[in-house]
């Protein structure tokens, strides 16, 4: 598919997708207690997207998180991922593939922040850095996320909200292309998860980080690109917000 300018009669072409999903099927079990997580599931992410997840629980929204973001292979399709001009499967791809692929590429995010209680903050951002070829400093990540005074807090001295923008501040640490966010408000108020969104608008708007957000709260569909409703293992509604709402006007 092609734009045109208004006014001129050169076509440019659309973005490149960074993921092409086809046909993606994902089945746990066999015979008549099989559960069909995903049913030939097609699917396009541009750079720079934003996208959300909508369903209810058993939609299949995780598992297809899951397996673009190489923790989980599917049983049939394909998934591509195009970086650098270069595309690489991932279903069939080894171990060793995945396990780079998610290092150097795919940062993640998740309801419970899974951060060290005795570590610091900027020690918890480290973690990721150290392992990264051309990592942000921690805390140059903290500040991006709005903590640059809480860097040396230790997590039991930072509120709910702070410690999964810590979260989110060692997940961007290593510039990954993708974040991958799976319901990053659940265990959160609206005031405070309206903060954490801000910080994940925020990383997508300044470092032009392609964003997957999956959650439960419909109001948050308001501040994405574009909106995916999943059901039963397939996705049943897909729409772009012609005007994308701010994170910090939302309610749920």
């Amino acid at each position: 598919m092609t734009s045109v300018k208004q006014g001129s009669d050169v076509a440019e072409p659309a973005p490149a997708p960074v993921f092409r999903a086809r046909g993606l099927t994902k089945v746990y079990g066999d015979g008549p207690t099989a559960v069909h997580a995903l049913r030939g599931v097609d699917l396009d992410i541009v750079r720079g997207e934003f996208v959300v997840l909508l369903g209810a629980s058993g939609s299949g929204k995780s598992t297809l998180l899951n397996i673009l973001g190489g923790l989980d292979t599917a049983t049939a399709g394909s998934a591509c991922w195009t970086h650098a001009g270069q595309t690489h499967e991932l279903i069939g791809a080894d171990d060793a593939e995945l396990t780079r692929y998610r290092r150097e590429h795919v940062g993640f995010v998740f309801q419970f922040y899974n951060l060290i209680p005795s570590l610091t903050a900027r020690e918890n951002v480290a973690l990721v850095t150290e392992l990264a070829e051309d990592p942000m400093r921690p805390e140059d990540a903290l500040a991006v996320v709005g903590l640059a005074a809480r860097t040396d807090h230790f997590v039991s001295q930072l509120s709910g909200g702070e410690q999964q923008r810590v979260a989110i501040a060692r997940a961007i640490a290593k510039r990954p292309a993708v974040l991958l966010c799976d319901e990053p408000t659940g265990a959160l108020d609206c005031a405070t998860g309206v903060m954490v969104l801000e910080a994940i608008e925020q990383v997508n708007r300044e470092l032009g980080t392609t964003t997957v957000v999956i959650t439960h709260n419909a109001p948050i569909a308001d501040m994405a690109d574009r909106v995916l409703r999943l059901a039963d293992g397939r996705i049943v509604e897909s729409h772009r917000n012609p005007h994308k709402v701010a994170a910090r006007v939302l309610q749920w």
